[in-house]
């Protein structure tokens, strides 16, 4: 059930920023980067932290579809930014095929597997289809691994390994389309256009999953799917260490002391793949310890670096993370939107006014709360409050 409150209402843009085309916030610009393959060289890395540096804040976050945003930028420096990208191969020709070119590859991929193939198919189809004209956040993903590792993570179409097949799936549905990796991307297209046809995005807006909900998926979507592995925690992979960024952001320079130990694969958990390393050494901001309470804790940027937060987030996340029980996970929201975690979590905090959190539990940030107007100190002097009665 949605809350009711007198706390203003959050402003929806339904798009995501760009390089082309930022998004202001209250810290500046930010400017959305999305790396080919979810790929970046040491001198690709090492050249973006010196642009945050440079024009920016010297923050850097990880989206949840495993972009980069560069925050802090000003108006009169997104000029030498989109240079600099330019430079690196990381710009696109011009916003709408930057918008279409929207894809999520599992990092686990190695050059000529399923995964690579389809992922280099799908972007080349993407940047072709100019008559293609999807919702600003309609998204593809390519996780066709031994098992499926994405599902829990937002998309429109999937491209997954189900069994001994590969499929197509509309986001929403239990089943697919058998697909062969030469055919996965020009099926996924079809898809898409499929959504289209079916009034998915009415007034230029829509999601493929809401449009299941309504109707069924195609007839030829008969294959049942496999489920997801578990999320991956910090630790060293086949492919070098996964590292965990805290709350999703990190600081320029250690972006580029990463980038010191090898290529960056970006990830949708807000972890980085540094390929080829050995074990790291503590970087400032990065995790390397799977039972760190902070990874129990989703967190938007909140106050004043998003427009939309009625509050600061971030130092009351530090301080509550080691409070979360284990197994369970703690969402703190600037606002309503709950752009950190949209999906219900087991304790959530949302923001009705400074440092003043209204408390839900097993819902999303907009649902109604079992305690309201919780001040932070209150929450940093018994935590318990956020376990009571849950």
């Amino acid at each position: 059930m949605s809350r009711s409150s007198s706390s203003p209402a959050p402003k929806v843009y339904g798009w995501c920023p760009g390089a082309l085309r930022p998004m202001m916030s209250g810290d500046g610009l930010v400017v959305r980067i999305r790396a080919p393959l979810g790929r970046l060289s040491q001198a690709q890395a090492r050249a973006i932290a010196g642009l945050s540096q440079q024009h920016g804040n010297g923050l850097i976050d990880l989206s949840a579809r495993a972009n980069l945003q560069l925050r802090g930028i000003s108006d009169q420096s997104h000029a030498a930014v989109m240079a600099g990208l330019q430079d690196m191969g990381l710009l696109d020709r011009d916003a709408t095929t930057e918008s279409r070119r929207n894809i999520l590859l599992s990092p686990f991929w190695q050059p000529g597997d399923a995964n690579h193939t389809i992922a280099r198919s799908l972007e080349r189809a993407l940047k072709a289809a100019e008559d293609l004209l999807l919702p600003g956040k309609f998204g593809f993903v390519v996780d066709a691994g031994p098992e499926p590792q994405l599902q829990s993570c937002a998309a429109d179409i999937r491209i997954e390994r189900s069994g001994d097949k590969l499929l197509v799936v509309a986001d929403g549905a239990q089943t697919g389309c058998p697909v062969e990796v030469e055919t996965a991307a020009e099926a996924a297209l079809d898809l898409a256009r499929w959504f289209l046809d079916q009034g998915g995005a009415s007034m230029g807006r829509g999601r493929m999953r809401a449009l299941i909900a309504r109707r069924a998926a195609p007839a030829s979507h008969s294959s049942p799917r496999s489920s997801s592995a578990p999320e991956p925690s910090p630790g060293m992979t086949a492919f070098g260490p996964l590292v965990a960024l805290e709350f999703g952001q990190i600081t320029a320079e250690a972006f580029a002391r990463l980038a010191d130990h090898g290529p960056l694969r970006l990830t949708p958990w807000r972890m980085i793949l540094v390929e080829g390393a050995p074990e790291l050494a503590t970087l400032p901001g990065v995790i390397l310890d799977e039972t760190d309470p902070r990874l129990q804790v989703r967190v938007c940027t909140g106050a004043p670096g998003c427009l939309q937060a009625l509050s600061p987030t971030r130092d009351l996340a530090r301080d509550l993370a080691p409070f979360v029980p284990k197994g369970q996970v703690l969402h703190i929201s600037g606002c309503a939107k709950g752009c950190a975690h949209p999906g219900p979590a087991p304790l959530a905090l949302t923001a009705t006014a400074t440092d003043t959190f209204d408390l839900i539990h097993h819902g999303k940030a907009s649902d109604q709360p079992s305690i309201k107007t919780l001040s932070a100190s209150a929450l940093r002097t018994a935590p318990k409050i956020l376990t009571e009665g849950s």
